[in-house]
């Protein structure tokens, strides 16, 4: 609040009298000085000659004629003798200021308003009175100072002199101003003014400013006393009471008494004006002024005066107002700029209480912002830098009251701050991304379209005020203005929430967002950037970054509560919802009406309000008449359409057509929508209104028809008057005559008619989108003031609640331009407040929870990084390695150009900085992040912790660069567990590498050092330790862009390469692919951090196990490097080991053992130690996992594909053992024993093929033993692990719950198959073994095999035995071992025999059949010993039959005949084969063995009636 100046006086050192006698002499010296004044003397005696004689009784003559002749004389002598009478006055007081101060004053007040008086001396008299105030003599305390204040109002207002030169006059003219100054502002006595009196000061001093024949220095000196002026007299409003001061001026009737009126052609203060004599006491002084002042005093009875308030401010307020009306010729733009200057000057003083007083508010909103917002389009420059700054003011006191003025305003300027607009086909502008429209196709407008304002009664609001954009200075003073404008915290927000969240207004804060962004970038400049450009890139700029610091402030905690008398931040949201649905739907209408009109209907905007008073083209019709959003030209041409004429006429009903004359309802009608071309169209429209005024009962119209022909003839008559094409304008008489007789026969009214042709004539009717130019913005501004009744205050309230809202909807492009001033610009600030907006755009996505927004930040910070790898590089190339203080680094291509480039070194620090410790906020970002990661590994730039792969062992070893594909079959000897990487370790965290290394120069290391400090800046290993502790969805984003990079490196590129068809085609050779080390380090991380957080793994393992499916598919895993599968292996059996702990994810350890399986044979072998030790570490830990067959096959076939691997092969054999070995608990069951059998069957395999391949090698090399061959002892092994199995038989049997048969089929046999098997092993040892295990086995005793019956011997036979000795007496059977061959078969003779008279010759067995069987035995028997017809075998077979022969004849199986032949068919026929199958080898041997008594006869039956099965 602005005080009036009070100047404290000093100590008085002089009294007021003889400063009074000072100033007389002062006045009375310049007067003497004149010509004129030099007779004055004899005058003042004879006239007090005179008065003395009248008063001591004495008569006097009257003065001569010619004395009283010279009128002038006489009023100088007054002149001179009124100072005269003041001396003798003050004489015999001793303190003057008891002496009424009219008295003391009158002289002075006498010689300012003569216009005897010259310059000098009206500039004496002048200077006295300033004096006077300065001494004291004018005070608070003063005699009657309110009648003297009074007097030297009007004295100053009506200063009279005779002009002399024009400085001295200036001089006057300034004095008079120093008088006022000093009555209104200094030494506190101005509040005994009146109305009256400050207005004629007041008008003095603007008339004095606006007298452009006056001198600079002047006129200024007169601004500045009026701004000081106007400061105190609008000061005045923060002392008084609104409502008070309002009734008082409602019920003032002297309004004429106060008045104000500003010249520009005359100056009114000298004595060029009025007539000579005008020494008198002006009209406007009170009576009590016009009677001599030096002997009266008011008497006490006089009402005191009311200080001057709200009547006085209010009329200077309308005349600043009237003279900034542009289209008021009376003034010149120089006069406006005064008074601009004047208003602005009043609203810092008291904007702010101006909107409590209704009078003066609405002289502000209308018409003061009207005319500031038109002077706001002037091309001169000062007027509009001075209308700028006001409208500013305007807004930063009073912004509450302007809710609409300041929409009209910030749409206007950005209108003017738009770039010229794209022309597309049709003169259609192209429209602007990111912004919501109401699309005008047939009207351009000037920027991006966006929601339009509503009257108060529904109509559309006129499309946007048509401007030209603004250029250099004039649109630097425009920005600038906006950014005032929009300085203070909550102005954004004030804007979401008066604006975008009410249906009827434009969305100001998406518009100002995206003119914002997008003026940052340098193609919102068509012409080019200069120096003005570019400082508006930087306001720009400035002004996002301020929004977004202001946000972060309420998030941080400095914010408002929401006022509670002010709408729900829900009902808000809730309508911008409903407001975003609603500018569809008219943008749906405005393409397609049919379209629009049924997604309305989907969304309830329309049809939802049917009633038996609503139906559905009322419903319509509502719709259509209060949305503004609406294409005017495509409505009128919608309902007028013949199958809407139902929506017509309820269009038309909407509207309230009483009281109204017909040209205001037409023009009501018609400023709603467009009206169409066509004439039966216009027919349409014109008889729906006939028929709708008609109801509202007009007293002239008298029919339908004649409603119809008037509003015709309005439409015509307008056309008419407003048409420029039109040259003869349609008299009245014209316009009565084609009326005539149209009202049913009868004429209307001449008065009628003349109210229709005048109101036409003087104001057009004008249709939505004709409003260009002046008579556009009338129609707005007549709009806003409409709008303006039902508006409502401007809520302002730097509140937090819809910032998450507003944020969503603009965080891209003010983040985008963020992005690009941090890499465009180079003015630290800029870069520094860019930093900064990335750092509060990072912490309000995590406040807000918007994981998209802090991605968009890293994405834009990544970029600027140059970190990013530009190509999919493969190939490492060999960098330089130089040691540094003791530390080798490498200098790579990236790590020097990093180190120069501190640009991206800041992005890079801001970046990490901002990610480390919000990683939960991070989701798609992550993939950024990770790529530059594998940027930084390749140049060797990762701390070390970063750069290590982990094995099972624990071992862990870095991550390779480069290195040469191994030898695919080369199977390892060394027993190392890291086979795959023996080959791979030639890196530069390393070795060296054998190929040429580009030298190093000094700068070259100096910036790699640069980079390496940097890199170490951004905490990277702090970072990779923070992801452990992130949230499921960030770690499940991490571990997402990890496969993601991590499957672009290997999968999509080898379909890439494989679907080339410029790529050469790639054999079956391993490896197709070359070594890519970041596809290696990817798999790498991904695994290891998903290993260290196993509670998540069941949400990472679906991502981790598709990656690790597609690499060792069977079909592609041998096109990847050696060391990339065999990190997939270790990576999936480290991911299983973590499956087992859960229960619910255990079936995806059978899958991924399953994927593992179906690796090709070369592959297994080139990763079988993985695999092995996966496995194990899988079944030693985890062994309740493993428990169905089907489980254990898928085990042990991993073990089994693994087999051909030396030290793989010696850990499944390990493994084995255990299981197989005797313990606290039994692990051989029922599920694993035929897997186990058959596992271990194929080691014993393995065996012979190692022997065999030996072999072939030639004799040089030696047999192959237990003792030198690792394969070979652990194929004897296997021998006797398969038979010790036998003694799991009994308790699998009890514990299972088998049947003595299925025992046979699923334990017994499978074993006797495997020992069978093995028995013809190429490995001599594993063959013996072998064999005899099987006789052992066969030959003892065992539950099962003791009650074996006839099928189970019969398959003892046929499976075991005789396929045995069937593959011995095989020729390559035989050349697997020529030398222990034959006592193989030997041992297979003597178990064929044994066998046989263990389950067949036995007196149990007496009774059974075994003809079939007993010949088959015979002809293996025979087969034998012709074989090769080795002593041996030749020698041992009749031996072992022989003893055979003798235990079948001893239990009465083999019979020979007798004489008294009691033998049964079945021994008969026995004897009788044995001895015909006999006599084929052994001719006799039979009847040695058992003799034949003799005799006559013997019956025999012929061998041909016997069917013998083999």
């Amino acid at each position: 609040m602005h005080s009036p100046i009070t100047i404290t006086r000093p100590r008085q050192n002089v009294s007021q009298k003889h400063v009074l006698y000072a100033e007389i002499l002062s006045v009375t010296s310049a007067m003497r000085k004149n010509s004129r004044w030099a007779s004055s003397t004899n005058f003042m005696t004879s006239t007090r000659s005179s008065a003395l004689g009248s008063n001591l009784g004495l008569r006097i003559s009257s003065p001569s004629f010619n004395a009283r002749a010279s009128a002038r004389g006489n009023r100088e002598a007054e002149l001179m003798a009124g100072f005269q009478e003041l001396k003798r006055a003050v004489r015999d007081v001793g303190d003057i200021s008891s002496l009424p101060l009219p008295t003391i004053l009158s002289p002075f007040f006498e010689i300012i308003r003569s216009s005897l008086s010259t310059g000098p001396i009206t500039s004496a008299a002048l200077t006295a009175l300033h004096n006077f105030f300065v001494c004291g003599i004018i005070s608070a305390e003063s005699n009657t100072l309110d009648l003297a204040l009074i007097e030297l109002s009007t004295t100053v207002a009506r200063c009279k002199f005779e002009p002399s030169d024009s400085s001295g006059d200036e001089v006057v003219l300034l004095k008079i101003l120093t008088v006022i100054q000093d009555c209104l502002c200094a030494y506190d006595v101005g509040n005994v003014l009146g109305d009256v009196e400050v207005c004629e000061m007041l008008e003095t001093v603007l008339t004095t400013c606006c007298q452009m024949r006056l001198s600079e220095i002047l006129r200024r000196s007169a601004e500045s006393t009026m701004h000081a002026l106007v400061r105190t007299v609008f000061s005045r409003l923060h002392s008084i009471d609104p409502d008070t001061e309002e009734a008082k001026l409602a019920a003032d009737d002297e309004d004429a008494e106060i008045k104000m009126s500003v010249s520009t052609t005359q100056i009114p203060i000298t004595s060029e004006i009025g007539p000579e004599d005008d020494n008198e006491t002006p009209v406007d002084v009170p009576p009590e002024e016009q009677e001599s002042s030096g002997t009266q005093t008011p008497s006490s009875a006089v009402v005191p005066r009311i200080q001057f308030s709200l009547p006085s401010i209010l009329e200077l307020l309308r005349v600043l107002v009237n003279v900034l009306d542009p289209n008021d010729q009376q003034h010149t733009d120089s006069t406006r700029l005064v008074v601009l200057g004047i208003l602005n000057s009043a609203l810092e003083e008291a904007g702010p209480r101006i909107g409590a007083f209704p009078s003066l508010k609405g002289l502000i909103l209308d018409p003061a912002c009207k005319y500031l917002f038109q002077l706001a389009r002037s091309e001169n420059l000062t007027v509009l830098h001075a209308a700028l700054r006001t409208i500013s003011t305007m807004f930063d006191t009073m912004r509450e009251h302007l809710k609409l003025q300041q929409e009209l305003f910030l749409a206007f300027t950005i209108d003017r701050l738009a770039p010229p607009p794209i022309v597309t086909t049709k003169g259609a502008l192209s429209k602007k991304t990111g912004v919501t429209d109401s699309p005008r196709p047939s009207t351009p407008t000037l920027g991006p379209s966006d929601l339009e304002k509503a009257s108060e009664n529904g109509t559309s609001t006129p499309t946007r005020i048509l401007v030209a954009p603004a250029r250099g200075e004039t649109r630097n003073l425009v920005l600038e203005t906006l950014s005032q404008i929009s300085r203070h915290p909550s102005f954004m927000v004030d804007l979401y929430t008066n604006y975008d969240c009410d249906i009827n207004c434009e969305n100001l804060f998406e518009r100002l967002i995206d003119f914002l962004t997008k003026s940052v970038y340098p193609a919102h400049y068509p012409a080019g950037l200069d120096a003005q450009q570019r400082n508006a890139q930087y306001l720009c700029l400035d002004l996002l970054l301020a929004y977004v610091n202001d946000m972060a402030k309420r998030a941080g905690g400095e914010y408002q509560e929401w006022p509670s008398d002010c709408p729900s931040p829900e009902s808000l949201i809730q309508t911008k919802s409903q407001k975003k649905l609603i500018l569809t739907g008219a943008a749906r209408f405005n393409t397609k009406p049919k379209t629009g009109l049924a997604f309305l209907e989907e969304n309830g905007l329309i049809y939802a309000d049917l009633s038996d008073e609503v139906d559905r083209p009322l419903s319509l019709a509502k719709f259509l008449k209060n949305c503004s959003h609406l294409d005017k030209r495509l409505l009128g041409d919608f309902i007028s359409r013949p199958d809407n004429l139902h929506v017509l006429q309820a269009f038309i009903g909407l509207f309230d057509f009483r009281n109204k004359p017909v040209a205001d309802a037409m023009r009501e009608m018609l400023e709603s929508f467009r009206l169409p071309g066509e004439s039966q169209q216009i027919e349409r429209i014109t008889g729906t209104f006939a028929m709708k005024y008609l109801e509202s009962g007009p007293a002239e119209i008298k029919s339908k028809d004649a409603g119809h022909i008037v509003a015709y003839s309005i439409i015509m008559l307008n056309t008419d008057q407003h048409n420029p094409q039109v040259r003869k304008r349609m008299s009245f008489e014209e316009f009565q005559r084609n009326l005539r007789g149209v009202n049913e026969g009868s004429d209307f009214s001449p008065e009628f008619l003349q109210q229709i042709y005048d109101s036409i004539r003087k104001r057009e009717i004008v249709m939505p989108e004709e409003h260009t130019g002046l008579l556009g913005f009338e129609y707005a501004w007549k709009e806003l003031l409409t709008r303006s009744r039902q508006a409502g205050p401007l809520v302002t309230c730097n509140t937090p609640l819809f910032d998450v809202d507003m944020f969503k909807s603009v965080w891209k492009p003010v983040i985008s331009a963020i992005a690009y001033a941090f890499t465009s610009f180079d003015d630290d600030y800029i870069i520094q407040r860019a930093i900064a907006g990335f750092r509060q755009c990072a912490t309000l996505a995590k406040h807000f929870r918007l994981p998209d927004v802090f991605d968009f930040v890293v994405v834009s910070l990544s970029q600027a990084t140059s970190i990013l790898p530009e190509t999919l590089q493969t190939s490492v190339p060999n960098y330089p390695i130089v040691e540094v203080e003791g530390q080798k680094i490498t200098v790579s291509n990236l790590s020097v150009k990093f180190g120069i480039n501190f640009k991206g070194q800041l992005a890079a620090v801001v970046l990490f900085n901002i990610v480390n410790g919000n990683g939960n906020a991070l989701r798609e970002g992550w993939t950024q992040i990770f790529e530059m990661f594998q940027n930084l590994f390749v140049h060797s730039l990762l701390p070390t912790r970063m750069l290590q792969m982990e094995d099972f062992l624990g071992g862990a070893s870095m991550i390779p660069l480069r290195g040469a594909s191994p030898q695919r079959t080369a199977a390892r000897s060394d027993g190392g567990l890291l086979s795959a990487l023996s080959s791979y370790l030639m890196t530069p965290y390393g070795a060296s590498s054998d190929s040429l290394v580009p030298d190093a120069t000094e700068s070259d290391i100096e910036n790699t050092l640069c980079t390496i400090d940097c890199i170490t800046s951004c905490r990277l290993d702090e970072l990779y330790s923070q992801i452990m502790q992130l949230e499921l969805d960030a770690l499940v984003a991490t571990v997402r862009a990890l496969e993601a990079l991590a499957h672009e490196r290997t999968v999509a590129k080898l379909k890439q390469e494989s679907e080339d068809p410029m790529h050469p085609a790639q054999d079956d050779t391993y490896g197709a692919m070359p070594y890519d080390p970041a596809s290696v380090y990817l798999l790498e991380t991904m695994v290891s951090i998903s290993c260290q957080v196993p509670q998540h793994i069941e949400d990472l393992w679906p991502i981790l196990f598709e990656h690790l499916s597609a690499l060792l598919h069977h079909d592609s895993a041998g096109q990847y490097s050696i060391l990339l599968i065999e990190r997939a292996v270790a990576g999936l059996l480290r991911l299983c080991l973590i499956l087992a702990r859960q229960p619910s994810l255990r079936d995806q350890i059978y899958v991924s053992l399953d994927l593992l399986s179906g690796l090709p044979s070369d592959v297994a072998a080139s990763v079988a130690e993985q695999i092995v030790v996966g496995v194990i570490l899988l079944v030693q830990k985890y062994r309740e996992i493993i428990r169905s067959q089907t489980e254990w096959k898928l085990v042990f076939a991993l073990l089994r594909s693994t087999i051909t691997h030396s030290e793989a092969a010696k850990l499944s054999f390990d493994l084995l053992n255990n299981l197989v070995a005797d313990g606290p608990e039994q692990l051989v069951t029922m599920d694993n024993f035929s897997a186990l059998v058959t596992l271990l069957n194929d080691f014993a395999t393995i065996a012979g093929n190692t022997v065999e391949a030996h072999q072939k090698q030639g004799r040089r090399y030696g047999l192959l033993t237990t003792a030198n061959s690792p394969a070979v002892e652990r194929g004897r092994k296997a021998i006797e692990l398969l038979t010790s199995l036998k003694k799991f038989f009994t308790p699998i049997v009890e514990l299972s719950g088998l049947q003595r048969e299925d025992g046979w089929e699923q334990l017994f046999l499978p074993l006797l198959t495997s020992l069978k098997d093995q028995s013809s092993n190429a490995a001599r040892e594993v063959r013996q073994a072998a064999i005899g295990q099987l006789q052992r086995t066969l030959l003892a005793s065992h539950p099962i095999l003791d009650e074996a019956d006839s099928t189970q011997v019969e398959h003892v036979f046929n499976k075991i035995v005789f396929r045995l000795v069937d593959d011995l007496l095989k020729p390559n059977v035989f050349q697997r071992d020529p030398q222990g061959m034959p006592e193989t078969r030997l041992r297979a003779s003597a178990l064929l025999c044994k066998t046989f008279m263990h389950f067949e010759v036995r007196e149990s067995q007496s009774t059974a059949d075994i003809r079939i069987l007993w010949i088959g035995i015979l002809d293996l028997l025979d087969r034998l010993m012709h074989v090769d017809r080795g002593e041996q075998l030749y020698e041992a077979i009749p031996e072992s039959l022989k003893n055979v022969l003798l235990v079948m004849n001893a239990t009465q199986i083999l019979v020979p005949p007798s004489s008294d032949d009691q033998r049964t068919e079945r021994h008969r026929t026995l004897w009788s084969m044995t001895l015909e199958r006999m006599e084929r080898f052994l001719p006799g041997f039979l009847t040695e063995v058992i003799p034949v008594p003799e005799i006559s006869e013997v019956a025999s039956l012929p061998t041909e009636d016997l069917v013998l099965e083999s």
